[in-house]
């Protein structure tokens, strides 16, 4: 029997299954980023171990990673907590944020063709589709997979990498701060004015528009975290 090009093609897995640690870990993750769990709150692991059915070992390769990606805390004599949200903390994203993130959509601004264009219409009709519906949890992945265009088409994979280690953190201030009145409404407004600067090639309203969003957003937190 002949092995043909497309036979041995089928054998790829594209998309591999997820294990149990890895939903584990994305459940937990939303749960404190959408403040089902709240900051300061102990993490029992025979709790979260009936909560979620899954072994104690997975419950602590889940903490473990989640204290990694500062969500988690780790105390003396109390074991696990979750993190508690502060100013100075937030305003060292938000000033990580502002500086990347400005650098990318102008990059990306630069570049774009109808191929980009199009995947950042196509997140952003998400995005003003679930900030409508008042879904925090759409318009943080919309929102992501914006930002991920965006840095992967003007060649800032290395920033990328960088917000992604932060994005647990930046996922839950967003969450806080959408849950201010018209925050649902303004954030995505603003998003939509890098989009158009992005969509018209003009980096340095992209850069502008996207430094006044992080900006307000800084605001907000500022006023709830001090």
């Amino acid at each position: 029997m002949t092995k043909s090009l497309e036979n041995l093609a089928a054998l790829r897995i594209e998309t591999p299954p997820a294990t149990l640690r890895e939903i584990a870990l994305d459940r937990m993750r939303r749960a404190i980023i959408g403040g089902l769990f709240e900051p300061g709150e102990r993490l029992v692991e025979r709790t979260l171990c009936d909560q979620l059915g899954v072994s104690r070992s997975v419950i602590r390769e889940v903490i473990r990673h989640l204290e990694a990606e500062g969500l988690v805390e780790m105390l003396a004599k109390q074991g696990p907590i979750v993190a508690t949200l502060n100013w100075d903390d937030a305003r060292q994203i938000y000033e990580i944020r502002a500086a990347l993130e400005s650098t990318a959509v102008a990059d990306c601004a630069r570049v774009a063709g109808p191929q980009v264009k199009a995947k950042l219409r196509k997140a952003m009709n998400e995005l003003e589709r679930t900030s409508k519906q008042n879904s925090p949890v759409g318009v943080l992945d919309a929102t992501t997979e914006f930002y991920k265009v965006v840095f992967e088409a003007g060649g800032n994979n290395i920033a990328w990498e960088i917000v992604s280690r932060l994005n647990s953190r930046i996922s839950r201030l967003r969450v806080m701060t959408l849950s201010t009145p018209n925050r649902m409404a303004s954030g995505p407004s603003q998003i939509r004015e890098i989009f158009k600067a992005v969509e018209e090639n003009n980096p340095d309203a992209a850069a502008a528009a996207c430094r006044a969003h992080v900006g307000a957003a800084a605001a907000i937190a500022k006023t709830i975290l001090s």
